[in-house]
């Protein structure tokens, strides 16, 4: 199994700081340890740029966001088949920023991940528990109802093309990360949901780590048996951090 460090940028950088990002990140991405798999998600307007730079790289460029049509009178959106025109590779889906302040229900973002699969892209599914899930007790139920919510509906072959990704919503920009034993325990519990489909499946699924993941607490995390990589929020903005997380990610191979 691979072992996976996606950077989401959210809604930060200028074009002039995007580059400079990307191309720290080109100029170190001849040091990705082999079964390291690096993708960078940076905001719409710098993803050709990204893609120019990264190209003949080791380094994934994906996208924040699509919407499940194909095309349409859907102002300000973006459609799977435009990412895949550019050359962008993946997509993250499902994050709980779009399910809290956009109200993306489990079918809608199950729809996303239909439409990027169709176009062969990678989707990157979200899923994760808020504050008050886990107090009461609830987090593994919320997290199998996001998971049959959105992926129910995909064959084998098109579940092993996804990359999972937990993030417990109250670990999110809020300084607080799962210990190693919450993070193995629930992607333990996810992939226990993927052998339902059958051991290929769960043999052939990443399952990321996401939340406030960053060097001084990566190596514990990604030495986790169920955890495959992470997916990075603002670790990801700052060049060493991001490349320190890539060389944790390696000792782990």
């Amino acid at each position: 199994m691979r072992t996976i460090v996606a950077g989401n940028w959210k809604m930060n950088t200028d074009r002039a700081s995007a580059a400079a990002l990307i191309s720290a990140l080109v100029k170190s991405a001849g040091s990705i340890a082999d079964g390291v798999q690096v993708i960078i998600a940076p905001p719409f307007p710098f993803l050709s740029m990204a893609v120019e730079q990264c190209a003949g790289t080791r380094i994934m460029v994906a996208a924040q966001n699509c919407h499940q049509a194909e095309k349409g009178a859907y102002t300000g959106e973006v459609s799977a088949s435009m990412l895949k025109s550019i050359g962008v590779q993946a997509c993250i889906v499902g994050h709980s920023e779009r399910r809290q302040y956009f109200s993306e229900s489990d079918a809608l973002i199950g729809e996303k991940t239909a439409a990027l699969l169709a176009q062969g892209l990678i989707p990157i599914f979200c899923c994760g528990e808020k504050k008050e899930d886990r107090e009461s007790g609830r987090h593994y139920d919320v997290v199998t109802e996001q998971m049959k919510g959105a992926l129910g509906r995909f064959t084998n072959p098109e579940l092993e093309r996804i990359i999972l990704a937990y993030e417990p919503v109250w670990a999110i920009g809020t300084g607080l990360t799962a210990s190693k034993e919450q993070a193995q325990d629930m992607h333990a519990h996810m992939r226990s949901l993927l052998h339902m489909h059958g051991p290929s499946v769960a043999e052939r699924v990443p399952i990321l780590y996401g939340g406030s993941c960053n060097p001084s607490n990566a190596e514990s995390l990604f030495g986790q048996h169920d955890v495959n990589g992470g997916l990075i929020g603002g670790a990801s903005l700052l060049a060493e951090q991001f490349l320190e997380l890539v060389r944790i990610a390696g000792m782990k191979q």
